[in-house]
């Protein structure tokens, strides 16, 4: 059977642990990866959505708050299926979901059908991130060593390609569901035979008594540090292609590039980011990440021209992308008994960042300028320095340092591992 693991007199052996722990890492980077492109062929054709259906410019705001909504409700839902029901199997059948939810937005034909595939897609999303970042944390506990950012990763990777196979089914004018329907044939099957490689964890020993509960006053810095993040990323996602055209006076073309060059820096700070970690520590690498950041918002707050305002694009790509997935451990760290439960809350608040960061950037730039809206963004990654202290929970554990994986850590998988 896929994933056993042989055993001695003492427990499993160290050789079949690795073997058992490599493999649910591929396969779960894979996931991370699949996630990716999915996300991106939805929310790179909304334009192509909303003409499909015939969506009015003031109902199409409904629809795209309506998806980080239902996945917030998905995430809480999460929360309560994994005590009963492993996070590995919650992944295994949620991710199908979403890729046959995203067929389902390019095959409809009436805005009924619409709401229903995005009401679908937003809560099987909220039930993917939960469980995907679940057992990333409890891999990386397992590890005894920071390699959550490579799973975000993996994330920039897909998203990367989503976003060039939309393009490429824009500039042939194909229609949605031809877009959609060869990544999905190719990808719904692979990650079913995948996930036959999941490894769950298993909560720390001496934190038992931690599993009945997570105190929300000592996630809350963590939330708020998520929720800024995504603000952050929301801003760059959602105006940065406006910001250079209509402020900075940057051409057409050139307006298509900073959304770009950002996922592309996103992917490279965090392939490179575990080192760091491992080297430094969370806490030096989130201050590091924050300032960056920060000064990318101030680089394209005062930027003169399209060209400076690319370097400020470029830094928060480098500064943002390590906040996430250390958000994410640092969850696990604090409740180490009770890891599920608090990544299922802290999860919440991404979807909150998503849908308070660009309304809150348009009114701004509406009401005052857009430059000065950038400052917000700026100021809110900066406090995320203030609680920087929370990423050091239970002593900066993997943080640094090679150790061997323990066998206590080493869960069951999908298949009855």
């Amino acid at each position: 059977m896929a994933g056993s693991v042989q055993r001695t007199a003492r427990g499993p052996t160290l050789a079949a642990m690795t073997d058992v722990l490599r493999r649910g890492r591929a396969s779960l980077a894979f996931g991370f990866f699949v996630q990716g492109v999915a996300f991106a062929l939805l929310v790179t054709r909304i334009p192509a959505v909303q003409e499909r259906y015939g969506v009015s410019d003031a109902l199409l705001p409904v629809f795209l708050a309506a998806v980080p909504i239902l996945a917030g409700v998905g995430s809480v839902t999460t929360e309560r299926l994994v005590r009963r029901v492993r996070p590995s199997r919650m992944l295994r059948w949620s991710q199908p979901v979403v890729l046959l939810a995203l067929l389902g937005v390019g095959a409809g034909d009436q805005v009924a059908e619409l709401a229903v595939a995005l009401g679908v897609f937003g809560l099987s999303v909220g039930m993917l991130d939960a469980s995907m970042n679940m057992l990333g944390v409890s891999l990386q506990r397992a590890y005894r060593r920071s390699i959550m950012l490579s799973f975000h990763a993996a994330y920039s990777l897909g998203g990367i390609l989503g976003a060039s196979l939309a393009w490429v089914g824009a500039h042939g004018e194909l229609t949605l569901w031809v877009s959609y329907l060869p990544v999905v044939v190719v990808l719904l099957p692979a990650v079913l035979v995948g996930s036959r490689w999941y490894v769950d964890g298993e909560a720390e020993p001496e934190a038992a008594g931690e599993a009945k509960g997570v105190a929300f006053r000592l996630l809350l810095p963590l939330c708020l540090v998520m929720t800024f993040a995504y603000i952050g990323d929301s801003t760059v996602s959602n105006w940065s292609a406006k910001y250079v055209k209509d402020v900075l006076g940057g051409s057409e073309q050139m307006a298509t590039v900073p959304y770009n060059v950002y996922m592309v820096t996103t992917l490279v700070g965090r392939a490179v980011g575990d080192l760091g970690v491992r080297r430094f520590g969370a806490v030096a690498v989130v201050r590091l990440g924050a300032l960056v950041a920060a000064c990318g918002f101030a680089v394209v707050a005062v930027a003169p021209g399209a060209w400076v305002g690319m370097l400020g694009f470029t830094l928060l790509g480098i500064g943002l992308c390590v906040l996430v997935p250390q958000t994410f451990a640092a969850a696990g760290r604090l409740f180490p008994g009770a890891s599920d439960a608090a990544i299922a809350r802290l999860n919440i608040f991404n979807y909150v960042g998503f849908l308070i960061g660009s309304p809150l950037v348009g009114a701004l730039g509406d009401a005052w300028s857009y430059r000065g809206a950038m400052l917000v963004p700026m100021v809110l990654v900066l406090v995320t320095t203030v609680y920087a202290r929370s990423f050091a929970s239970g002593g900066d554990r993997y943080g640094g340092g090679h150790e061997r994986p323990r066998t206590a850590d080493v869960g069951r998988g999908s298949n009855g591992l």
